[in-house]
């Protein structure tokens, strides 16, 4: 037997506009910036790089985490 729960239908447009807001860098980070990340490891620059996690996240990592009350106010403005 399968189910499918209700969702909430979200405006794209408004949880991409949130999304971007909440960067660090003010917008997403491109497939192209990521690409360039993983290439740099994968070339000998990166010899000196070990035991650590290179994040292309546009400072996303720095952040302090989400409280459920930020969560349930984005909720909340997404659904307008």
């Amino acid at each position: 037997m399968g189910a499918s729960p209700p969702g909430k239908a979200i405006d794209p447009a408004a949880a991409l506009a949130s999304l971007q807001h909440r960067q660090p860098i003010g917008r997403l980070v491109s497939a192209t910036e990521v690409a360039a990340a993983i290439v740099y490891l994968a070339s000998p620059a990166s010899s000196a790089t070990t035991g650590t996690a290179l994040s292309a996240d546009g400072g996303m990592q720095g952040l302090p985490t989400r409280t459920a009350t930020v969560r349930r106010r984005e909720e909340k403005t997404w659904s307008k």
